[in-house]
């Protein structure tokens, strides 16, 4: 049952592969931004997909956040997405992001239920 509170954190460490250098978002060796939104969208998804009807998923089609505080090589970076609103299909999240240092980047996602076959044909 989708309901709001639902929760999920994900967590990766800054490595060679999602710094801003290798990703094309900059050129310094920290952590990337859009490696920091894929993280979010990766929690949204993970919160909600045990209650989703068989044969669902979600899609994330808007994001609206901060990349406040850069993060370094090695950091543990942890993603926080709740389920704050339900209405049909669309599903809206507050989203966090943090390391060791605290907060790194925050804001909100909006994902949408859609049936994995029909999503697929329409390609």
């Amino acid at each position: 049952m989708l309901e709001k509170g639902l929760k999920a954190t994900t967590t990766v460490v800054v490595n060679e592969t999602n710094t801003a250098k290798v990703m094309g978002s900059g050129d310094l060796e920290v952590f990337a931004t859009p490696s920091m939104v894929a993280l979010m969208e990766n929690a949204a998804m993970m919160a909600v997909a045990a209650e989703l009807p068989e044969g669902s998923t979600t899609v994330g089609s808007e994001m609206n956040c901060s990349h406040i505080k850069p993060s370094k090589m090695g950091a543990t970076i942890s993603a926080t997405a709740i389920l704050t609103e339900v209405e049909g299909r669309k599903l809206t999240f507050v989203v966090g992001a943090t390391d060791e240092q605290g907060i790194i980047g925050e804001g909100t996602h909006v994902r949408f239920i859609v049936d994995r076959e029909r999503f697929m044909a329409k390609l």
